[in-house]
């Protein structure tokens, strides 16, 4: 008896791979959102900054592993504040960049502020120790966006390919907006955090865990529970301002 395999056109298969598409980008934007809440506090950083990378690998076709960095563009000595990667060659690919050659894809996003990417980098001539070098490794599209936040560029992400010319526009485009949606809800987080802190006395790292917490137990989104608190802490003081 033959087993039957839907083909790739089918209209269930097609349903199914933009179910999971979605899932993947609703997963990404949560993780970036958290990681906006975490630029400048320690608290889990590694284990978010791992699981943003994996997302980011699964919500952007054609994608074969990504990482995730936090830099301090003001230090080139010591430019590593943390990082992450989704799969051992994007680790090999972040030592030649960052401890070897100090050139690639995210060394530039980060430093000119701007979304770079490449489909041949064994012939680019942007990275040329880098490109050549990744290159033989397999590794052929890259592309990297710069973690922006007012004022500062904390660091940048990078998705990876072993085939040539994978990331196209649309591509830089998905993983952009859903970059800067996240980077956006920084702001109603901190006032989230100094609320909480205010309650409690305690430090940013507490009130944020706590945050996390009610996100992860409501099954919402970590900016949607912040955006709720600072809310209704405006509503009450309108209420006692109203008041005769």
């Amino acid at each position: 008896m033959t087993e039957y395999t839907p083909a790739a056109d089918d209209p269930t298969v097609r349903l199914r791979t933009a179910e999971q598409d979605s899932a993947h980008l609703a997963d990404l934007q949560a993780s970036l959102a958290d990681l906006a809440g975490l630029v400048t506090s320690s608290l889990g950083l590694e284990e978010l900054l791992a699981q943003v990378a994996t997302f980011a690998a699964r919500a952007i076709p054609g994608a074969d592993g990504a990482g995730v960095t936090l830099l301090r563009v003001d230090r080139p000595d010591n430019r590593i504040e943390a990082l992450a990667a989704s799969a051992p060659f994007v680790a090999a690919i972040d030592e030649i960049q960052y401890v070897i050659l100090n050139e690639g894809p995210c060394v530039t996003a980060a430093l000119e502020r701007r979304t770079v990417r490449s489909g041949s980098l064994g012939g680019e001539k942007m990275w040329p120790r880098f490109g050549p070098r990744v290159g033989r490794l397999g590794v052929h599209s890259a592309l990297s966006l710069p973690l922006l936040l007012p004022g500062q560029v904390v660091g940048a992400i990078n998705v990876y390919a072993h085939g040539k010319d994978v990331f196209d526009d649309h591509a830089a485009l998905t993983l952009t907006v859903q970059l800067q949606t996240a980077l956006s809800t920084r702001p109603v987080i901190d006032q989230a955090i100094g609320l909480l802190r205010g309650r409690s006395g305690g430090t940013a790292d507490e009130a944020f865990a706590r945050l996390r917490a009610i996100s992860q137990s409501e099954h919402r989104k970590v900016a949607d529970v912040a955006q709720h608190m600072v809310d209704e802490a405006v509503r009450r003081a309108r209420a006692r301002h109203s008041q005769p």
